[in-house]
């Protein structure tokens, strides 16, 4: 995994370190490591972070909090968007085996008792 010091980061982001400083204070998720000395470890995501920061507050007009706020916002909403999708997998694999279920069903009542399904009866499983 890439990491940078404070002084990359302010070369890759044209970002000062005293201003990296204070966005750290203000903005709660930014926060990169520090290692054994206390030196500022920044990663690729923290440098992805610090370059939306950047570009919300110098292009867009954004305070330092309206642009933390935005940046929240976004991350809710694709995590929103991601737990859709996932549900969205999981409903098409379950009607799929309740296709099954009911074919079975069919299957079984010509075949009777040929294919069983396990019944919980309301008990826990040991997991």
């Amino acid at each position: 995994m890439a990491s940078y010091s404070i002084g990359e980061v302010e070369k890759l982001t044209g970002i000062k370190a005293h201003t990296l400083r204070y966005w750290e204070e203000n903005v709660a998720f930014l926060s990169p490591k520090k290692d054994g000395f206390g030196r500022r470890i920044y990663s690729k995501k923290d440098v992805e972070l610090i370059l939306r920061l950047k570009f919300l507050i110098s292009q867009q007009g954004f305070s330092i909090e309206k642009a933390a706020e935005q940046i929240l916002a976004e991350k809710t909403d694709n995590s929103k968007l991601q737990v859709q999708q996932e549900l969205s997998t999981i409903k098409e694999e379950l009607l799929e085996l309740y296709k099954i279920y009911l074919q079975q069903q069919k299957t079984g009542a010509a075949n009777k008792g040929s294919v069983q399904i396990p019944q919980n009866n309301g008990q826990q499983n040991d997991r």
